[in-house]
């Protein structure tokens, strides 16, 4: 079966109906904005060998419609604030693109994503955490 419509036709049409901010714009923020909130939507394996930006949310792209959705029996109520802006990012950005215009699609306006993704937010040295040093402050936070 040929493919029709390929990913790159898919990320640019998303990516010309969603909100897309710049590494600078979320850095700008960071720490600033209390509506603010990153969700790193990457494979976990993608987050143990990289790190993740300083705290994000992790909502993995394959779980993000379940999560939002207070429907499914795997919602995460973190997703219902309304006053929240829930900006994505993953690898690249495409990904991200096209999760944000999914969560459009499902009803979401207050969703946007990170340029260049994961891969930019580093380059730019926005702040990031490994896993082993978020697991410690977890466990130090529980004590």
């Amino acid at each position: 079966m040929p493919i029709t419509t390929g990913y790159k036709t898919l990320v640019d049409r998303a990516m010309a109906e969603v909100v897309t901010y710049s590494v600078d714009d979320i850095k700008a923020r960071l720490g600033q904005d209390p509506t603010l909130v990153l969700v790193d939507i990457r494979d976990i394996r993608e987050l143990n060998a990289e790190g993740t930006a300083v705290g994000a949310l992790h909502a993995p792209r394959g779980m993000l419609e379940f999560w939002v959705d207070p429907a499914s029996p795997y919602y995460k109520p973190v997703f219902s604030d309304e006053s929240k802006e829930y900006v994505l990012y993953c690898g690249a950005g495409w990904r991200s693109a096209l999760a944000t215009k999914t969560l459009q699609d499902m009803g979401m306006t207050n969703v946007a994503h990170i340029d260049g993704g994961f891969k930019a937010w580093v380059a730019e040295g926005a702040p990031v955490i490994s896993m082993a040093e978020l697991k410690a402050q977890r466990d130090a936070a529980k004590k």
